[in-house]
């Protein structure tokens, strides 16, 4: 292998030229640093990234870290790509630009992830968080140790940056569509996690919006991990009961695909007799039948924001930590008991107050996803057969 000492030798100068040539010192002269270079390039020499880093205080290295919801993956989650997927995608393709490589770890909640993490934090210049995944004092400490940006996080998180979808408007610009394009009056929720954040602001966002809507009630809430998996056990607790909810709003695609196809699989027509969302837009929800009716994220907007806000913070540790919340977009589709009809870009609505009006969205903006009228409703209407009532 060759090592810096043949470089110096071929070159004819001292290693500690060789290596202010590989720092890109202005302390080397332009022909040496030309003679240097070639014959780096003719032996074929590798610099040590960590000894380089050593010299620099840099390691060129960004660390992402994930949380594992549900180890047991079923259907959309081993065929698909997912949240986490679209973050590590985006956020990676800012650094090709760039002399920093990314060091993915994923991992389950508890206390041998968390040392995982803090380990991690040593061998990098800096980590995007998905989630919170520390409790706010353990991110204080880290923060302390090395740049941290959170993905997805509390936006009352105070410790380090924090980018996150506008979920409490993309929630809310959902239900209002229910409740005053369709009319539907009697909803269930289908739950993340409790511990996560966008998770929570989701379902309080909904019950507030249930609460607004004169005549609408919450039927029930059922709690999931955001896998398809706990979609269906939701969709089988529905099942269960004495009567079917008009309409299911999950808190994410993963959990609306599973409840979906679980009705199906009992016979339930979607959306004739329950209709069904998600939020995320995830490719399978376009094209399972019918097609979702969903919330959109942003996906590349936070992976490569919040990559971009953490490059910053490390050229400049002092900046005040500061949370930045994307829109999200209400894209209707047949689940919910709409028209539709795919294109190659489909219109949707931003969820945003400029675009509400006083009683939220009316529907699409365009013949691909016009909503269904009183008198355009097919044979069966959107209510449930006597047997699920």
């Amino acid at each position: 292998m060759t090592t810096i000492y043949d470089v110096a030798r071929v070159a004819g100068v001292s290693t500690a030229t060789v290596s202010r040539v590989l720092r890109d010192s202005d302390l080397v002269h332009p022909d040496t640093r030309q003679r240097v270079v070639g014959v780096i390039a003719a032996l074929g020499f590798v610099p040590d990234a960590s000894a380089r880093g050593l010299t620099r205080r840099r390691k060129d290295i960004i660390g992402l870290v994930g949380l594992v919801r549900s180890p047991d993956e079923i259907d959309v989650e081993r065929t698909s790509l997912l949240f986490i997927d679209h973050i590590v995608h985006s956020a990676e393709e800012i650094l090709r630009a760039t002399e920093y490589s990314l060091l993915l770890t994923f991992g389950c909640r508890g206390e041998q992830f968390e040392r995982r993490v803090h380990a991690l934090a040593g061998k990098v210049d800096g980590l995007l968080i998905a989630e919170e995944i520390l409790s706010r004092s353990e991110l204080r400490s880290l923060a302390a140790q090395v740049p941290v940006v959170v993905i997805a996080g509390g936006r009352d998180l105070a410790e380090t940056d924090v980018f996150t979808s506008d979920n409490e408007r993309g929630i809310v610009a959902l239900t209002e569509h229910l409740t005053g394009q369709h009319g539907y009056r009697r909803l269930c929720f289908v739950a993340g996690p409790k511990d996560a954040p966008d998770a929570v602001a989701r379902h309080l966002a909904f019950e507030q919006a249930v609460t607004r809507s004169q005549g609408s009630v919450l039927d029930q809430v059922i709690h999931g991990d955001f896998s398809e998996d706990s979609g269906i056990a939701a969709a089988r607790v529905l099942l269960g009961g004495g009567s079917l909810p008009q309409a299911v709003v999950c808190a994410n695609d993963q959990m609306a695909i599973g409840v979906l196809r679980e009705l199906q699989r009992a016979g339930i027509r979607v959306p004739a007799d329950v209709a069904v969302t998600g939020f995320d837009d995830l490719y399978p929800s376009r094209v399972i039948d019918p097609p979702l009716t969903t919330v959109s994220q942003p996906f590349r907007d936070l992976g490569g924001r919040a990559m971009q806000r953490l490059l910053a913070r490390i050229s400049d540790p002092a900046m005040p930590p500061r949370a930045e919340v994307l829109p999200t977009l209400l894209a209707i589709r047949a689940s919910c008991g709409c028209l539709w009809q795919e294109q190659p870009t489909p219109p949707r609505h931003r969820a945003s107050p400029e675009q509400q009006g006083p009683q939220g969205p009316q529907g699409p903006q365009g013949p691909q996803e016009q909503p269904l009228g009183q008198d355009e409703r097919p044979p069966h209407d959107h209510r449930m057969p006597d047997e699920h009532r």
